[in-house]
């Protein structure tokens, strides 16, 4: 039983190690190829972003190589976010500030933010950042330059995240776990299909007139996971959709607590893997193929080391024989499905940038996020609601 439990364990790590083996061999940081680029108006949405805009501006204005704007919308801060950014103002003629009108009954407030913003760009590249998000002071151009490149019309990347508290370190990671584990990227650059639809909420570039041909933002208004959603709205309505790695592009602090990263994660897990079809599927392929792995090569090692110092008899050789045979079978095997499932998190640690910690967790991580995927479910189901920025949306 533990045996073929091991076999199964390394068929489900083997399918997201050899995905994500072939997705980083084009998941790459695109480079400026010398083209002449369009500019672009980099738009972000702040709602209480006293402590994060400053940043994001001051990043935004070093943008070289591509022509550019900066219009950041200040949608009703509670706080002084409109106030610092009227001081940037006053600078530059390169930043505008535009207020948000009242928020729709039917809307989720970052949506209707960034909706607006696409109504004050100048140019015809609109590039949403988050008020968390430092740009590279090449980031949009690479950007721009991969867009041209790929032909698409939406396309986005993961930034670098930063990270600070346990639970950051821990989880943060898994994103991109997620994303090239089981999205097939060569498949998706084929194909229109909306289940293929990917991105990052914190960075998205995205041509005006795909935008006004598919309504934008409108689009997935009552929407918490823009991220995911938006792209598979704009492959429903024919237009194509493309990722790459943003790492070098842009930096981002999403989060600043445990508590913060909990219920952010759940914020979002209703559309992605809480969902009613997905989270009985996703845990079980999850349990066994990044958790299971590491108890089973636990539990053989362990029988077998008890077996050989205690068994050593000669009343119990011939049956020791045996029983070293299939315990070390199963070492083997389990032993080869712990590797193959540490191989991506290893790997993705030394190419994004990312902690050591994380990966060395990575079952204990994985049955946190799981955890959080049956929150958002349970609290779902119970009537609850999600909090972010003052703000209260049901899930």
């Amino acid at each position: 039983m533990l045996i073929a439990l091991a076999l199964l364990s390394l068929l489900f790590a083997l399918v997201p190690a050899v995905l994500y083996a072939r997705n980083v061999r084009i998941f790459k940081t695109p480079r400026p190829d010398g083209q002449p680029l369009p500019p672009v108006s980099i738009l972000i949405p702040a709602r209480n972003e006293s402590a994060s805009i400053d940043g994001a501006l001051e990043a935004a204005l070093l943008t070289r190589g591509i022509e550019f704007e900066v219009v950041v919308l200040d949608d009703h801060s509670e706080d002084d976010t409109a106030r610092r950014v009227r001081a940037w103002c006053e600078q530059t003629p390169r930043i505008r500030l535009e207020q948000a009108p009242p928020l729709p009954e039917d809307w989720c407030g970052k949506q209707h933010a960034c909706a607006t913003l696409a109504k004050h760009a100048r140019h015809d590249l609109f590039c949403f950042v988050d008020a968390d998000v430092r740009l590279a002071p090449d980031g949009v151009a690479c950007l721009a330059a991969f867009m041209q490149q790929s032909n698409a019309d939406l396309v986005s990347g993961f930034p670098l995240q930063e990270t600070g508290t346990f639970l950051e370190r821990l989880l943060l990671p898994l994103i991109q776990f997620l994303l090239l584990g089981f999205l097939p990227l060569s498949r998706m650059r084929k194909s229109k299909q909306p289940g293929l639809g990917a991105g990052c909420g914190q960075l998205f570039l995205i041509r005006r007139q795909a935008y006004e041909a598919t309504g934008g933002h409108e689009m997935v208004r009552t929407s918490l996971h823009d991220g995911l959603t938006l792209p598979r709205a704009f492959r429903a309505k024919g237009f194509t959709t493309d990722l790459c790695d943003a790492t070098y592009l842009a930096t981002c602090r999403m989060y600043r607590s445990g508590r913060e990263v909990w219920f952010g994660l759940a914020k979002n897990a209703r559309e992605g893997l809480a969902s009613t079809r997905l989270i009985v599927p996703a845990t079980i392929m999850l349990l066994l193929g990044q958790v299971l792995p590491l108890l089973l090569f636990v539990e053989f090692l362990s029988r077998f080391a008890i077996l050989i110092y205690f068994g050593g008899s000669d009343f119990f050789r011939i049956i020791n024989y045996f029983e070293q045979s299939r315990l070390g079978l199963g070492l083997a095997i389990s032993g080869l499905a712990t590797i193959v499932m540490y191989y991506p998190r290893f790997d993705a640690a030394s190419r994004f940038r990312q902690p050591m910690e994380s990966a060395l967790l990575h079952p204990f991580g994985m049955l946190v996020l799981l955890a959080i995927q049956w929150y958002a479910l349970g609290r779902s189901m119970m009537g609850g609601k999600s909090l972010w920025r003052g703000r209260a949306y049901p899930q």
